[in-house]
């Protein structure tokens, strides 16, 4: 598909439509009930199959998205062991 020039930019056009929507429909979702960041990552992803830049802007995605829930984990440890110490006194 990529060594015919007419298929390749029809391909290149609608991969970056469908990548475009979901990132719109993960942004949106962040202000309303939804799975935003999951949205974003997955539009993110199918761009990143033909666009270089949607490569690098998904690597920091995902790195992102790994601080918070290392973040969300440690805080529910800390939380877990508040609770513990609370109960033995």
């Amino acid at each position: 598909m990529h060594s015919h020039p007419v298929l390749s930019w029809t391909w290149r056009t609608v991969v970056a439509t469908v990548g475009l929507v979901i990132l719109l429909a993960g942004l949106i979702m962040c202000v309303t009930p939804g799975p935003g960041a999951a949205g974003i990552i997955l539009g993110l992803a199918i761009l990143a199959t033909e666009f270089a830049w949607a490569r690098g802007v998904l690597r920091f995605a995902r790195a992102w998205a790994h601080r918070a829930k290392e973040r969300a984990l440690e805080k529910a440890r800390r939380r877990r062991m508040g609770r513990r110490n609370a109960r033995s006194v």
